[in-house]
């Protein structure tokens, strides 16, 4: 089969695309001939080593994916031919997503929901899980409460707008001037230029009562301003930024009761990742979470994927066609 893989840690460049053996599925494995996978900053953090994590070579790149069950053990719960997505493949010592077939644990394997398209699906994955747990398991967010998102123009803060307007939160968003309009139509009640001169004193206008989530998915984590503005247990959530060294002012922090907590989708629970696929699944199928932009690439482009991701090239989400085209011919192994 075709993929798109390493065979040793480092940069772009290491990725290689030809034939591998095709996978076999192991007990509570179901395998998926896959149609469509996605680049996320989370691959090229595994990829280069900067998050370690169990990887066998060659390794098969890749976390998302979404396509159709070739093959399923009784028992899994799934049937040939239905159309399946998942988002958490590529650690912790499973293969990735960017091959022809990969086997899926059936746990962390998810049913399409009718009439929505793979590659929004795909799209999502990855970004709207990241705000569901975001809120839920580690915001703790109820209905009622102010939730302030930094970057909210981004695939992340997009999905955490409409999650959180979901669970019934007030939303206040900072995003770019030409974000805010598309904002407020995700149902964020304000959005604020982050680049205006004032934009703290403007968050604090518009959260007179204080914040009770904070999301900061620029990945400045300024935990002093954050924590200057929290309500009576806040909670600041800190998903991003893997090299920041931010000061935590500590006295404030425990005066009103507050916390920071973070996280990494990778180490979410089968069941955290279920819940959050439900979700959004949900809206998907209602037309209420919408994709952002698309960059779709071939999976023979894995590398250059890559890399114009890590320069900050891209705007949009980087889709990688696999199944579907053949159009691809395998190159020889080097």
């Amino acid at each position: 089969m075709l993929a798109a893989y390493i065979e040793q840690l480092g940069s772009p460049d290491t990725i290689r695309y030809g034939e591998l053996p095709q996978p076999v599925a192991q007990a509570g494995e179901v395998l998926v001939d896959v149609s469509v996978a996605s680049v996320n900053h989370v691959d090229t953090f595994v990829r280069s080593g900067a998050w370690r994590t169990p990887v066998t070579f060659p390794f098969v790149i890749g976390r998302d994916l979404a396509g159709t069950v070739a093959a399923a053990a009784p028992g899994t719960g799934f049937e040939v031919g239905e159309r399946v997505w998942c988002n958490s493949m590529g650690h912790a010592g499973r293969q990735g997503a960017a091959a022809e077939r990969v086997a899926v644990p059936a746990d962390r394997l998810y049913r399409l929901p009718d009439g929505v398209d793979p590659e929004d699906a795909v799209a999502l994955a990855h970004p709207a899980a990241t705000a569901y747990l975001a809120l839920h398991p580690h915001g703790r967010v109820r209905a009622g409460e102010t939730v302030v998102v930094l970057g909210g123009g981004g695939n992340v803060g997009s999905a955490l707008v409409v999650l959180a307007v979901h669970a019934g939160a007030r939303v206040v968003a900072t995003a770019s001037a030409r974000d805010i309009d598309r904002l407020r139509g995700l149902g964020a009640d304000e959005v604020i230029d982050y680049r205006d001169p004032d934009v703290v004193g403007r968050l604090k206008a518009a959260c007179p009562q204080g914040v009770d989530v904070w999301i900061d998915t620029s990945a400045r984590n300024d935990l002093e301003t954050a924590v200057d503005l929290l309500a009576w247990r806040g909670r600041v959530v800190v998903l991003a930024g893997l090299t920041t060294r931010p000061v935590l002012p500590a006295g404030p922090l425990y005066l009103k009761d507050c916390s920071v907590v973070g996280f990494a989708i990778s180490q979410a629970t089968t069941a955290e990742l279920a819940a959050a696929a439900e979700t959004i699944g949900t809206l998907l199928a209602a037309g209420k979470l919408l994709p952002p932009a698309t960059v779709p690439m071939p999976l023979s482009a894995a590398a250059d994927a890559h890399g114009a991701l890590e320069r900050g090239e891209v705007r949009g989400k980087i889709l990688l066609r696999v199944g579907g085209s053949g159009t691809e011919v395998a190159p020889e192994r080097t």
